[in-house]
């Protein structure tokens, strides 16, 4: 009896085409990852230079593959309105969407508290289609401490880390005598008071605390009567929390007034026109806190990596975690070799990455990211300690210190639940 291959052939055919289909329909599919911070009001700039810094990762990170043999992840774009509320209806458009990953920061400690709880809330309804959030910016400790969660990771140092780093550099500066403390009303800046007060206190013992303030964050449009209450309390420093115009405008007003200040902050010299406002008040000195810093010696990666985000965008490279965050997402998806949500989260704990500010880990206990941070302070350009200006300005960044993470880890309170 005589069978009659053809059929058979085309049968097998079939089933080799499909196979191969589904196999390039997994490698082209996409991994969504949702922005969701300001992008319009008075930190809009803020907002934009964030969403710039995080798309340039997630095509370059495309360039090479994506992940997964060819998986590429997929940006979406939200605006917080730095707002609570507005954020709650950003994430549930991510999540309409099919976002798997919430990258954010810049609306604040409140905003990103209630999106995290949000997440959490439902990821516990909605098992299978769980998401995580990547905090790139909002820094009170909280979140990777009492408040924490197996869904977040902080990839920016906290405020604890950032203030212990400032006190050690205040604990060799004498003449810092008097200190005002000065900040936004909400969550971070009463906390960067609260460690201000505590870390500096406690590395000099000597230094008075005059006075201390809090302000409507976003809302003030002339700071010449703090000023007038700073000045009166014959403070010579000023540590203070603001960002974005609330410290452009700070600086305006103490250079209007004639008052040479020094200011304490966790990142400001790092967002656009705060190097102007300097130059522009000729008084005061701002000292700061970050991974890095414009004009850094020895940092050939991330030279390297503002040049050519430079020659993409157009643009000033300033925040190498910003850049990382997205990178630490797609490391992770590989180690894990899926887009679960519960194994990449895993796969993120512990996680040891090669960054290009020298190697980083995510604390497995609290996920905050242990990664160097430099003091560094804006002030002229003097061909030595400062050899480049910035924003056009003869202003520039003078590195200060210089501590590992390590160094500047803290105890945590995380009692963290994992799923």
């Amino acid at each position: 009896m005589k069978f009659n291959r053809a059929p058979l052939a085309r049968i097998a055919l079939a089933c080799l085409l499909a196979t191969a289909g589904a196999g390039a329909a997994h490698a082209q599919q996409t991994y969504k990852v949702a922005y969701i911070d300001p992008l319009s009001g008075p930190f809009a700039n803020v907002g934009e230079l964030m969403l710039m810094h995080t798309q340039y990762a997630i095509e370059d990170i495309n360039a090479r593959g994506g992940v997964l043999g060819g998986t590429k992840l997929q940006l979406l774009q939200f605006d917080s309105k730095l707002s609570a509320q507005e954020s709650q209806s950003a994430l549930q458009a991510a999540i309409d969407q099919g976002a798997k990953a919430i990258v954010t920061g810049g609306s604040g400690s409140s905003v990103v508290t209630a999106l995290v709880q949000s997440v959490a809330r439902w990821n516990q309804r909605n098992p299978g289609k769980e998401l995580i959030v990547l905090n790139h910016s909002s820094i009170d400790p909280e979140m990777t401490g009492k408040g924490c969660s197996f869904w977040h990771f902080q990839t920016e140092a906290n405020t604890a880390m950032k203030m212990k780093a400032l006190a050690n550099y205040i604990k060799k500066t004498p003449d810092v005598k008097k200190v005002y403390l000065l900040n936004q009303d909400y969550a971070h800046g009463k906390q960067w008071a609260s460690y201000g007060r505590q870390l500096v206190g406690l590395a000099r013992p000597n230094i008075q605390f005059v006075g201390e303030t809090l302000h409507p964050i976003g809302r003030v449009k002339d700071f010449a009567p703090y000023i007038a209450n700073v000045k009166q309390s014959g403070a010579d420093s000023v540590i203070t929390g603001n960002w974005g115009q609330d410290m452009t405008l700070l600086l305006k007003a103490a250079g209007d007034a004639g008052y040479n200040l020094r200011y304490f902050n966790h990142s400001a010299g790092s967002v656009p026109g705060t190097v102007t406002a300097v130059s522009q008040a000729k008084l005061g000195q701002l000292t700061w806190v970050a991974e890095w810093h414009p004009g850094e010696a020895d940092t050939p990666k991330v030279d390297a990596l503002a040049k050519a985000y430079k020659a993409k965008t157009g643009k000033d490279f300033l925040a190498p975690r910003i850049d990382m965050t997205p990178r630490l997402l797609a490391a992770a998806i590989d180690k894990a070799g899926s887009t679960d949500t519960v194994k990449v989260a895993r796969a993120l704990e512990d996680l040891s990455f090669d960054s290009v500010v020298g190697p980083v880990r995510m604390r497995a206990e609290d996920h905050q990211l242990l990664l160097p941070q430099v003091v560094n302070t804006i002030v002229p350009v003097d061909g030595k300690t400062v050899k480049t200006g910035w924003e056009g300005t003869n202003y520039g960044f003078r590195t200060d210190a210089v501590y590992t993470g390590n160094e500047l880890a803290q105890g945590t309170e995380c009692k963290m639940v994992r799923p």
